[in-house]
Parts: structure tokens; sequence; C-alpha cells
């Protein structure tokens, strides 16, 4: 399409004849048309597995947020997932919830209004995303958070001080804008808890932790009041056990009420049901193929099908092909049934695909059961990054994803593809990593894979992980003489008010710098992690999908990782994802039911 930048070019050539581009569109739009006609003549063949108003096709915060909204608005629904299990990646994750303005904050206080709101997303966001999917998100999404407590047994708490992640930009929140769920008994399921998609990480046996605490419990050996979230987090369990309950939290008490309030709205849940294709009549989308019960059949969707069913972050070929190397699927901790089915389906009837090479990144290290995705460790004082030329290269303490940018932006000329986090024994006697205590040992495994390395001097530990030693010991002398002044003057690490979440208030001058001086010496390696992609079918204000062209394909929706992000490249606050991909699921469906 031409814009008012651009003179519209002829579609004619001299003597009526059409032009090559005109030709190659129109038969690619032809063999479009072609494909989705003989998909629906196939798959009216299937055996009809049910007619619904509205089919969901995923059980994430996403799609389960639809189909809520959708039953709520009147519509028979459906939802449709692939796992043998619900959930997705949300009940995998610590469910923080980014949206300004929504009830939970403005109850408790937090100076948000309207204006902040917009002024810092678009200046998060920029030009990647189009204002109005931007006003979208942030109109609505307060109103979907009112709607789940009251649909749901849902109830969230303010996360409060975790900042926004550029919190000096115009619009930004030092305090934090994040919400999560609360404490949930999984008892309110029934037989349904067993079916909920397990946590990423299991909670401390006995304990009831909430997202909040992390920060906390990682200093819990060194600060009174890390100590007292811990035997707080400690009185939650005792109490839930004494009451006989199964508590929930972060993700998992999210999955679990919206599930909840699915059931007492009778929205069935078909598990094991992965999409196969897309169906199309006269050019709309009116329902899905799917295989239930080791066969094919096709489920009709009377007015829509909202795909919600997550990106792409297992599927090689996939990340291969629109992704940066090195990439795979060894890094993400998304859920490994998200291979991109949803945002195949939905680019083969005419989708228009957008943000593929990127995802939600953060530093992580490969440990030999699974990746962990760094949070507090990189940020905590008495460790730093280095790359391959054993320099500094980042402020550790940064947003997550921008770390990861910057380690893909760099790794060409200054490779630090792997990176490594090097710590002291000082660090280790203080701090919780992951879910190794203070001062206890490492696991044998993290040495043996290659995930961490241990030497009782940086010259040692500098040829064990194969950087300069000479540069690793004048990398570690400036670091320190930095931390000991307060002042970062390199990379800015301890400027903004987000890089002191996950630090030490003991340590002065600085809670983000700590001089490293105790050996042993440790090396963790840092690759590019991520919670899941952020690319797939582009969506306008009202999570309808898009075809190339930016028409609209009829009947067909998306929310959550099958859609292109709100945030474009960047993340304005923890929940980013969560968030718009409720808010969107909320809106497809009021838009489904005319109610928008």
């Amino acid at each position: 399409m031409a814009t008012s930048a651009e003179p519209a070019r002829p579609t004619h050539l001299p003597g009526g004849r059409p032009s090559r581009r005109q030709v190659l569109g129109t038969t690619a739009a032809t063999g479009l048309a072609l494909a989705a006609g003989t998909r629906g003549a196939a798959a009216a063949d299937l055996p009809l597995l049910g007619t619904y108003d509205v089919v969901v096709i995923g059980s994430g915060a996403a799609g389960m947020t639809a189909a809520l909204t959708a039953v709520k608005q009147g519509l028979t629904t459906v939802v449709l997932e692939k796992a043998p299990t619900f959930g997705g990646s949300a009940a995998r994750s610590g469910a923080g919830i980014w949206i300004p303005n929504n009830p939970v904050i403005l109850a408790a206080g937090v100076p948000d209004t309207p204006a902040k709101a917009a002024a810092y997303l678009a200046a998060v966001v920029g030009s990647d995303v189009p204002a109005a999917r931007q006003q979208a998100f942030l109109a609505h999404g307060p109103a979907m958070i009112s709607f789940v407590m009251a649909n749901s047994p849902l109830r969230f708490r303010w996360m409060e001080g975790y900042s926004d992640y550029y919190p000096e930009l115009t619009g930004g929140l030092p305090n934090g804008r994040s919400i999560e769920p609360d404490q949930l008994d999984g008892k309110l399921l029934g037989a349904e808890l067993a079916h909920l998609n397990p946590p990423y990480m299991q909670v401390p046996t006995g304990m009831v932790v909430f997202s909040a605490d992390y920060k906390w419990l990682a200093l819990a050996a060194v600060s009174v009041k890390g100590a007292a979230v811990a035997a707080e987090c400690l009185a939650r369990g005792t109490k839930a056990a004494a009451l006989g309950q199964t508590p929930l939290t972060m993700g998992q008490s999210l999955a679990a009420g919206l599930r909840k309030g699915l059931l007492d709205a009778g929205v069935p849940v078909w598990l094991n049901t992965p999409l196969t294709e897309l169906y199309v009549e006269s050019g709309k989308v009116t329902g899905a193929v799917v295989t239930r019960d080791g066969a094919s059949g096709l489920v009709r969707a009377r007015r829509a099908v909202v795909v919600g069913s997550g990106g792409f972050e297992h599927n090689a070929a996939m990340r291969a092909q629109y992704q940066q190397q090195p990439i795979g699927t060894d890094w993400t901790v998304g859920a490994k049934e998200n291979t991109g089915d949803g945002i195949r389906a939905g680019q083969a009837v005419g989708a228009a695909l957008g943000l593929m090479e990127d995802a939600w990144w953060g530093p992580a290290i490969p440990l030999p059961d699974q990746p962990y995705f760094c949070l507090a460790e990189r940020t905590l004082p008495g460790g730093l990054l280095i790359n391959q030329a054993g320099a500094r290269f980042v402020n550790e303490a940064a947003p997550y994803s921008d770390v990861v940018h910057t380690m893909y932006e760099r790794n060409p000329t200054a490779p630090d593809i792997p990176a490594w986090l090097i710590v002291d024994q000082n660090y280790r006697n203080r701090y919780l990593f992951k879910d190794v205590a203070p001062t206890f040992v490492l696991p044998d495994d993290w040495y043996t894979s290659g995930a961490a390395y241990k030497a009782w001097t940086l010259d040692a530990l500098a040829t064990a992980v194969g950087v300069p030693s000479a540069a690793l010991r004048a990398t570690v002398n400036r670091f320190n003489s930095l931390a000991l002044a307060g002042t970062d003057t390199d990379f800015h690490r301890g400027d903004s008010a987000y890089d002191h979440y996950y630090t030490d208030p003991s340590v002065l001058p600085n809670s983000c710098l700590a001089p490293l001086w105790l050996p042993p010496y440790y090396a963790f390696r840092i690759v590019p992690g991520d919670l899941g992609t952020k690319g797939g079918m582009v969506t306008d204000a009202r999570a309808r999908v898009l075809r190339p062209d930016g028409t609209v394909l009829p009947g067909l929706y998306a929310a959550g990782n099958a859609s292109s992000a709100v945030m474009g490249h960047s993340y304005a606050g923890a929940g980013s994802t969560i968030g718009p991909a409720m808010t969107f699921g909320y809106i497809a469906a009021l838009d489904i039911a005319g109610a928008l």
C-alpha cells in the first residue's frame, strides 16, 4: 500500500498489461484462496466434534481469559489444548501482570493515571506498535482485571517496589505497577488440579511464596527483613497445612483460578487436542481441525476462533528461520508444547506475521536439567558479567531483555555468547543462588556439564572458561575500584531505580556493587534464554488477525505469544507478557460478542 510519503505505483503497464508485481500478488492471493478452499473441502469430510460460538486454541492466560469472557457474554465456548495439562507457560511463570491503572494498584494508593501510563508505554514501545493497539491495551486492561476477579476466585496483590523497567522515562513508576495472583486453594479445582501444568521451579516444601518474596529470600542470610519474609512464607505454609489446603501462588494460582472460572461457567477444556489447521469457508475462519483421541476431527465456530496457543520457542526450524544465531530450543523456559502451531496455522490462511525475530529474552544458565532464568543472581552485589575477551560489556542489573539484546548486538564483533557471570566466595556466603542456600556446595552436575566452574585464583578461572587471564584480572580490578567508589562510570549499574530491586540494601554506598576479593571464584555460563517468543500473527486494536495488506482476516483473533507483542521490541515492566495476553484475550471475546 502506498503511504503519504510514497507515490502510488501504477498497477498496470502501458497497453493495459498487468505489472509483474500485480501478477505475482494475484497469483499468491489466488493460491492462498485455493489452498484455503482445499483445506475447507477436505476438512468438511472429517467427523464433526462439536459446534460452538467461539473456539479457543490454547489454555494459557490468553486463551482462558478469552474463553471466560466469551461465555460470560452468552457465547458457547470450548478451549482446545494441545498438552495433557492446562495453563501453558503462564502456569510455569511467576505470573507478574503489568496493567497500568488497574483496580488493585489504585486501591493501594499507587499514583498512576491514564496520562502517565500512555506516555510511559509510548516511550518504551516507540513506533514499533500502532498507537491504537497501545491505547486498546491501556483502556481495557483495568476492566479485564475487574472482570476476572468478578468471575473467578482470583484475587491479586500489588508487587510493591518492583519498579517499571524504565522508571526514569516520562510516566514511569519507580515503585511499580505490577500485580500478581494472591494465594489460592488448589482443592477448589477438585480432580482437575491433577491436570495443572507444573511450575518452572517448585516452591520450597512447607512454604507459601509469592513472586515478590524471592528478592528477600535471596537475602535471608544477611538481612533482617529477608529472614522475616522467609519466616512469613513458612507461617503461610503452616497455616495452609493446618486448614487442609493445597496452597497455590504465582502462575499456579493464575492458571488454577482461571480454570476454576471456566469450570463454574461450564466451559469444556479438551486436553491432548492439538490444532492441525484452521477451517476456512468462503474466506472466513469458521473452525479448527484438531487431533482428538488419535483421529482428526473438525470443531466448528459460528462466530470466531481465538488463537492463544503460545509462541514457537520449542520449534527449532522456526527459530533457525526467524531468529539470530546462536539459537535453539534448549535455552527457553517456555512450555514444551509451544512449537508455533497456531502461528503456522494462521499464516497458512493468510495472516501477517511480525516481531518473529524477537523473544522475551533473559540471561540463562544452561543447567543439566533445564535452563535457569537469572534474575537476582546477576544483579546482586559482588558479581559481574564478562565476554569472551574477559571484559565487561553491559550493565548487569539492566532489564533482562536488554541484556540479551546487547549480547546479540555485540556478538558478531565482540563475542559474548556465551558470557560468564563471575562471583566470589563472599557472594556465595551471603546469597541464595537459584535454590542453593548460602555456603552450600553447588551440585556436581553443574560443574560436569560445563554450566559452572570454580577456581582458587582468577587466572585459573580464566583458563577454565577460555578467556585471557590478564584481561579478567584487569576487569575485576577495575570493577572493584568502581564498587568501592559506589559509582559504575563504565556501564551505569545502579543509576536506575530498577537496578536496585534485586540487590542488597546493606551494601553501601551502592547496593548493586561490591568488590570480589574472597577465593575461590566461580564462573557461570550465560546464554540467551527466554520466557517465550514474542513474534506471531499481526493483530489490530480489537485483536483481529490482519493480512499482510492490513485487511482483517474474518473470523480469526489472536492473543498472547501467538500474536505480535504490543510491547514491540521492549518490555515495560514485570508481567508485560501476561498482562497484554489476558487483556487482548478479553478484547477478542468482547469484539466477537459485539460488546466492544
